[in-house]
């Protein structure tokens, strides 16, 4: 069977493309299992942070990688966290979702509730070897606002803090089926998934 590594060592992350890739006739490998680290996301893009992550999986482990690099646009933010959205507080580790959920809810104190539009990005990348010359580039949008308070347990990251106005409650208080259905990360795996087979 092909082996493919998930090149992300977040728990939350990994569950959704585990869950959305299961179709796929391959073993999927979260790379800490093979002994793979993060490396710096020094990109200033979420297309270049993903390349730079699927990069570095194919280099330590020699297999094929798929990389996501996602993050969340607050418009009355003039567009932050963006890209620095996994380190918004400056806090990493297990306190990080809490930290960076209530930064977002102090930056937003003051916003009346018609001008807290958000979305969230996520660009997808499937590389078959580090120096991949074409490399499979897929990207989903989710438009929602910022909700003034938490709701929810499910999901990670923003998700409590997310509203989905299609289902008039957080992201957070999604079932994960219906969740992946919309999100931005579902949207760019199902592009994954309809090319993948032409691309391998």
């Amino acid at each position: 069977m092909d082996r493919i590594v998930l090149a992300s060592g977040n728990r939350g992350k990994l569950q959704e493309l585990e869950q959305l890739l299961s179709e796929l006739t391959m073993q999927l490998i979260p790379q800490t299992a093979l002994g793979v680290g993060d490396v710096a996301e020094t990109g200033l893009s979420f297309v270049e942070n993903a390349l730079i992550k699927a990069r570095h999986a194919c280099q330590e482990t020699g297999l094929p990688s798929i990389a996501d690099d996602s993050g969340l646009e607050v418009d009355a933010l003039n567009g932050e966290p963006g890209i620095y959205s996994a380190r918004f507080s400056g806090i990493f580790g297990k306190e990080a979702d809490a930290a960076n959920n209530a930064r977002l809810l102090a930056e937003m104190e003051q916003v009346a509730e018609a001008e807290r539009s958000a979305r969230f990005h996520c660009v997808i990348v499937y590389l078959r070897y580090a120096r991949d010359p074409m490399p499979l580039i897929c990207q989903g949008s989710w438009e929602g606002s910022i909700l003034f308070e938490e709701s929810g347990s499910g999901g990670f990251g923003y998700d409590p803090l997310f509203y989905v106005p299609t289902h008039q409650c957080a992201s957070a208080q999604l079932t994960p089926k219906i969740k992946n259905s919309l999100s931005h990360r579902g949207q760019a795996l199902r592009q994954l998934l309809q090319c993948f087979n032409t691309r391998r």
